[in-house]
């Protein structure tokens, strides 16, 4: 019988203050029960206008259906068609607005939840199976693969089930891109990433890590040895600053650099062999789903004091409502309509190598007001004159955007980028100006989502695919 619930079942999770002294998972998931109810909210419609919202096309309606009936693995397999990682996407998609954004129920009410459903079917695979992934034939082909995170895993998947010998080369030392580097535990467990990178090997995929591709490797040596066609799916990795005094001070980060500390470097721990600072009062500044993770981080790290400082209001807030809420119940205090103007900070006069590289001892904001809008529709934020003041912080954190590393461009012939580092690309199929060689996620449009970046990995594989054969 269907359910015709205006909501969706809520998703359980920690209480507020327990979950913010730890990086256990967040959110906990549906049980089976909870699973069942929640697919009966789905209309099974027709047209099927959610999977049009989803950038791999994933077949919502069907792998739902599987649900409502209880056949958990037959959901999974519906899902695995098109996703590879489908235990990351039930985590990480902006589900709100892709493919729930398009779901009938939510025109009336609260669309089915259709991310928690694909997590609670990745889950219970992962639980339940010990199904082994076969290994295609090989086709007599091979493509390297640059980068490991969801693009080139992705990208690696489909050929792998075509019987390509895939290769991806990694430049840290472990597999998963930002969904390691990047994304902390409590939001995406480290062993589930751990877990579809072991599926993918189980195919046959070999994955390279510690090599740099355009130091250890270049692009063009990839072509002499073997290798028929290049996939780049390096990602955006290069942090971007404000150009403001005082960023050169000890305790200012990139998020980046923060959030690979921790996440990768285990900087958590009481002895890490990566360090990093502790404790005292945290700025991060901007408002996108880094600047959560990176200022909800700080807080299980230590911090006395955590605050979010974004120039517009919270209407213009880029992050996921789900992941502003969380910070909030966890006590993050948001600073917007502000924005810093210079880092203030103590020199030290000990060190020999910059006597003028001290430590942070505050962050000199401005208040804002929103004025017309701009090029992208959004109201430009304008200064309030004489509205300056000094927030006392230990540490600051920036998280304003990242953009692709120039490595690659810089020693490969005939690889075009745009003005912003982007690699260009045709879009129906992700080739760039220089023949074999295509791209896709971040490393092409700058940082995104993971879906987006997943979606442009088939679109190559297909391609290459293509081209090859």
């Amino acid at each position: 019988m269907a359910n015709m619930s205006l909501k969706k079942n809520p998703m359980p999770t920690q209480e507020p203050q327990e979950r913010a002294k730890n990086f256990d998972e967040v959110a906990i998931g549906y049980d089976e029960a909870t699973a069942i109810d929640e697919a009966l909210r789905c209309l099974n419609c027709k047209h099927m206008p959610c999977v049009n919202g989803c950038p791999v096309n994933i077949h919502i309606p069907e792998f739902i259906s599987k649900i409502k009936d209880g056949d958990f693995e037959g959901a999974y397999k519906i899902i695995s068609r098109s996703s590879s990682l489908p235990a990351v996407c039930g985590r990480v998609c902006p589900q709100e607005t892709q493919c729930e954004n398009k779901c009938v129920r939510g025109i009336k009410g609260e669309p089915v939840g259709i991310g928690r459903l694909e997590r609670f079917v990745a889950d219970w695979h992962n639980a339940h199976s010990n199904e082994i992934p076969d290994i295609k034939e090989y086709n007599g082909h091979k493509v390297a693969i640059v980068g490991s995170g969801p693009s080139g895993l992705t990208c690696a998947g489909d050929l792998a089930k075509q019987g390509f010998s895939v290769t991806v080369f990694e430049a840290l030392h472990k597999a998963g891109g930002v969904l390691v580097y990047g994304i902390p535990e409590f939001r995406l467990p480290k062993a589930i990433v751990q877990k579809e990178v072991d599926n993918l090997t189980a195919m046959g995929v070999d994955i390279q890590t510690n090599i740099v591709i355009g130091k250890t490797l270049t692009v063009d040596e990839l072509f002499d040895m073997g290798y028929e066609a290049v996939f780049i799916g390096s990602g955006a990795g290069l942090p971007n600053f404000m150009g403001i005094p005082g960023e050169a001070y000890k305790g200012v980060y990139s998020a980046n650099e923060f959030l690979t500390r921790s996440n990768l470097m285990k900087s958590y721990k009481n002895e890490p062999v990566t360090p990093i600072m502790k404790g005292g009062k945290v700025a991060v500044v901007g408002g996108g789903n880094v600047a959560m993770d990176a200022a909800r981080t700080a807080l299980r790290l230590g911090a006395e004091k955590v605050y979010i400082v974004y120039r517009r209001s919270m209407e213009e807030l880029p992050a996921r409502r789900e992941e502003v809420e969380h910070a909030m119940e966890e006590g993050i205090e948001f600073l917007l309509l502000n924005n810093p103007t210079e880092i203030l900070g103590y020199n030290n006069p000990t060190d020999k190598r910059d006597p003028k590289n001290g430590f942070v001892t505050g962050m000199k904001c401005i208040k804002m007001q929103l004025g017309e809008p701009d090029e992208k529709g959004r109201r430009r934020p304008i200064p309030i004159p004489d509205s300056e003041y000094v927030l006392d912080v230990d540490t600051v954190i920036m998280s304003i955007g990242t953009s692709p590393n120039p490595l690659i461009k810089m020693t490969t012939s005939g690889l075009d980028v745009n003005r912003h580092g982007g690699i260009i690309v045709e879009e129906s199929t992700g080739a760039t100006t220089r023949e074999g060689v295509y791209a896709g996620g971040d490393a092409v449009t700058g940082a995104a989502t993971v879906i987006s970046a997943m979606g442009a990995g088939k679109v190559a594989a297909k391609a290459i695919s293509e081209y090859l054969l």
